[in-house]
């Protein structure tokens, strides 16, 4: 071959190159979204799709990410547990996103991560829950029980002197495993068994008269007592309505909600619901310059100036922009190499401080109770004076109390058994 075939081949080839790279350039990261816009979750969840979408049509005005644009794909399980899982898999075979965030219940949750793992996707999870799992392809940017559930709890315990305690939830995984942990670290306290009542209803449950009258009749006992509730979705409106109903105040049985924030409350009369209370980690009251810029955005994205926020939107702006450094960090979208990347990652939250991404996939967070208001905001009444790290092993269950979490290498195992010096193996063998 002569060389002027040589030279000729060798531009061809470059051309051939620099045509796919710039075609690859120009291929959208697909982003997606596996949010219930349907069904009992969808009064908690259509905000948090929504949330989704604003923070994609942002990074998108400000150029994208490595030089491509975002794309988002949305999908409604619609508040099937069952459907969640063929929906993610839709996404990661067929859609092929590139990553995906959403859903609320852990039941939903728990119904997606092994597909999530079959196809080693990445799942971005923006709501309290209740620990005892670590998966490697899951970020878990909500509250595990030591960022809520127990701060709530001593909250309660020190500064309002609770004695008695009504452990409300609906029956699936995340309210059941809380309360298994409550129960314990509770008895830990001298709190006695017969101080302890617990009840679960279905999602949706409506008719909450009987059960409102027996926490009533619990809380005459002479002691003080509060509910701690992580009742979920649309049950949460006439619960707090027959609380009105059957005018049990804040002042005489506290309520100390982890499942409802500014968006729930919108469709409520607030006014009998004054002084119950709430633990989590933002609320839309908190003064900072990067809450009112994000509300600023949200108002503008929505066109409605009655606009809320919640927690959990803000789980998401945090999961988001660390999604986003840890694409750049690493320089592609691929899977493993986000996954290397993301650990240590830090960005703003929206209280004024920073959340950082750590090696057990949980992050750090400050923990802030709040009081409803009659405007259907929280004043806040008590914060932690740092953030918080995310455990995802419980330190007050038998099970799971000498068990870490770090996905770095050479470690890199969920669920690390310190005593033991094994790696158990499955995202959650030790709740199972």
């Amino acid at each position: 071959m002569s060389i002027k075939k040589h030279v000729k081949l060798g531009l061809s080839a470059l051309a051939l190159s620099i045509s796919f790279n710039s075609v690859a350039a120009e291929d959208p990261i697909k982003v997606g979204i596996l949010h219930s816009l349907s069904g009992t979750m969808a009064i908690s969840e259509s905000t948090l799709k929504d949330t989704m979408l604003m923070l994609i049509e942002k990074q998108n005005e400000a150029g994208g990410v490595l030089g491509r644009q975002l794309e988002p794909v949305v999908v409604d399980p619609a508040s099937n547990w069952p459907l969640f899982a063929e929906k993610a898999r839709e996404l990661l075979a067929k859609e092929k996103v590139d990553v995906i965030f959403g859903n609320w219940t852990s039941v939903s949750r728990k119904s997606v991560l092994p597909v999530v793992e079959e196809l080693n996707g990445l799942l971005f999870y923006p709501v309290q829950y209740e620990g005892e799992e670590s998966s490697e392809n899951v970020f878990y940017t909500g509250a595990a029980p030591n960022q809520q559930a127990i701060p709530a709890v001593d909250y309660l315990m020190n500064d309002i002197g609770v004695e008695r305690w009504v452990l409300a939830g609906t029956d699936y995984v995340y309210p059941r495993t809380t309360n298994k942990i409550l129960e314990t670290y509770l008895k830990d306290k001298g709190v006695a068994a017969d101080d302890i009542m617990i009840n679960y209803t279905p999602f949706g449950h409506s008719n909450w008269q009987s059960i409102v009258s027996d926490i009533k009749k619990f809380g005459s006992a002479g002691k003080k007592t509060a509910v701690v509730s992580t009742i979920n979705g649309d049950a949460n409106v006439p619960f707090y309505r027959e609380l009105g109903n059957q005018g049990i105040d804040a002042a005489d049985i506290p309520v100390v909600a982890f499942s409802v924030g500014e968006q729930e409350l919108s469709g409520i009369d607030t006014g009998p619901l004054v002084g119950h209370l709430a633990a989590w980690n933002y609320f839309m009251s908190v003064d900072s310059d990067a809450n009112y810029d994000f509300i600023d955005a949200w108002v503008e994205y929505t066109g409605q100036e009655d606009a809320v926020t919640n927690d959990p939107m803000e789980a998401h702006y945090i999961g988001f922009n660390m999604y986003i450094e840890a694409v750049k960090k690493a320089g592609t979208v691929d899977v493993d190499a986000v996954k290397d990347a993301i650990i240590g990652v830090s960005v703003p939250n929206l209280t004024g401080g920073y959340a950082t991404m750590m090696p057990n996939h949980h992050i750090t967070k400050p923990v802030l109770i709040g009081e409803i208001q009659d405007n259907g905001q929280f004043s806040v009444v008590w914060e932690t004076p740092s953030t918080v790290a995310g455990d995802a092993w419980s330190d007050f269950l038998p099970g799971s109390k000498d068990l870490i979490s770090d996905w770095r290498k050479p470690l890199f195992c969920g669920n690390f058994n310190v005593v033991s010096g094994t790696c158990g193996g499955k995202a959650d063998v030790a709740s199972q």
